[in-house]
């Protein structure tokens, strides 16, 4: 039986995605299950399974399309089927979609009614706005209300005229500009030295990057501590153990340790083992840290599930995992969300010390550097000892300065003392 594969809701309130690229081409025999595209979220690109079995008979959706969820994006034939059982399913989606446009070009822009009508207008509209039922995403009714907007007024560009988030900033950008203050001096540029530059399109990852950070940044309260930290100690234990280790193949990374220090610390400080929600903090029995990983796409953030119950072979083989899998673009899109509490090392660039930003909802983050040989006070003596700096960027909702105090120096004492790590 023909069969209709549509893009999933691969992120909660998701409301399109990006085909990324095809892993499969028309001809091709498809069982279900069957990893057959790269869909590109907000969040990393994800590889997406076939819904059925049978033969590729049509893409609808080309790689870049911007694509709704639960629109059409290929079809599939049994044996003995031909093309018009497929342009069957297809008008029956259109009707389901109320449109017959399933995939949409990045660069359009859906057209919305302006935010505040006329009388006129809204006299043309009021008999039956009142009764008729309005359909929009949850995310596009939050930014509604939080801009004032009365979204019964707009035109939904979404499936079956359901009003998404690009139809509301739509009626943002058509309200009235606020007044801006004339600049007392005109800057005049000289054309002729304006430097080149290229111009390269955002990918829903990045711009989604820009959003949650700058909200981060401008909505949750940071507050930095910041430690140093003897690092002789656990390099050590790390060369030990891996010593031990070499017949498994694996190799402890100081990351991997690192991880590990911070879950031991978790534990010890519960309180900072937390997220924010609107009015609510949650306190979690269990740690899952979510791990800063660099892709050739954007920053992505993986969570270690129950680090707190694993041995550290099993960090190590998880870290391993997720380093290959995110360079390969091929975490999972659940593996993104959840999570306690993020660790970010940039010690590998020889970045000495950074502050990171909090990755919402988690009740902070640790940013840690570079270790480095450092001139250290001992028994009132000068020695030379491998040092490291960690700073703790803390969300103040959740987090108090005492707290996040306990939290930094707990995290200091197991990696001073690192066969705590191992028991």
């Amino acid at each position: 039986m023909a069969h209709l594969i549509t893009m999933p809701a691969v992120v909660a309130d998701a409301e399109d995605a990006v085909v990324a690229s095809w892993l499969v081409s028309v001809g091709n025999a498809i069982k279900q299950g069957q990893p057959i595209a790269e869909v590109e979220t907000e969040k990393a690109t994800v590889e997406m399974e076939s819904t059925g079995t049978g033969t590729l008979s049509r893409i609808v959706a080309e790689t870049g399309a911007v694509v709704a969820v639960g629109a059409p994006i290929a079809g599939l034939l049994e044996p003995g089927e031909d093309e018009s059982a497929i342009d069957q399913l297809m008008a029956e989606a259109d009707v389901g979609h109320g449109t017959s446009e399933v995939a949409r070009e990045p660069a359009a822009q859906p057209q919305a009614s302006q935010a505040s009508p006329t009388p006129e207008q809204a006299g043309a509209d009021t008999s039956d706005s009142s009764t008729r039922r309005v359909f929009a995403s949850p995310i596009a009714r939050k930014k509604a209300k939080e801009a004032g907007i009365a979204f019964e007024h707009l035109t939904g560009s979404g499936p079956n005229g359901r009003i998404i988030r690009a139809d509301v900033e739509a009626a943002i950008a058509n309200q009235a500009p606020v007044e801006q203050p004339q600049m007392q001096a005109t800057v005049q540029l000289d054309v002729s030295t304006e430097q080149k530059y290229r111009a390269e399109k955002a990918s829903p990852m990045r711009k989604a990057i820009a959003r949650r950070l700058t909200e981060s940044k401008t909505t949750v309260p940071h507050f930095y501590l910041a430690v140093d930290i003897a690092m002789d100690q656990l390099l050590q234990t790390r060369s030990k153990v891996n010593d031990q280790l070499e017949e498994t193949g694996l190799r402890l990374t100081v990351n991997d340790l690192l991880v590990k220090a911070l879950s031991t610390a978790l534990l010890e400080v519960t309180e900072a083992n937390a997220t924010w929600h609107e009015d609510t903090i949650r306190y979690y029995e269990t740690v899952d840290i979510a791990v800063a990983v660099a892709t050739d796409g954007g920053l992505i953030t993986p969570v270690v599930e129950g680090v707190d119950q694993r041995s550290l072979s099993s960090i190590t083989a998880a870290m391993n995992d997720i380093k290959e899998r995110s360079a390969a673009g091929k975490i999972r899109q659940d593996e993104l969300e959840g999570g306690t509490f993020t660790l970010s090392n940039l010690g590998m660039f020889g970045t000495r010390e950074f502050s990171a930003i909090i990755n919402p909802p988690h009740a902070g983050i640790i940013a840690t550097g570079a270790t480095e040989e450092r001139v250290v006070a001992v028994d009132g003596k000068p020695e030379v000892a491998r040092m490291m700096t960690a700073t703790l960027s803390a969300d103040h909702r959740v987090v108090d300065g005492a707290v996040g105090a306990r939290l930094m120096q707990s995290f200091k004492r197991v990696i001073e003392n690192p066969l705590r790590l191992l028991v």
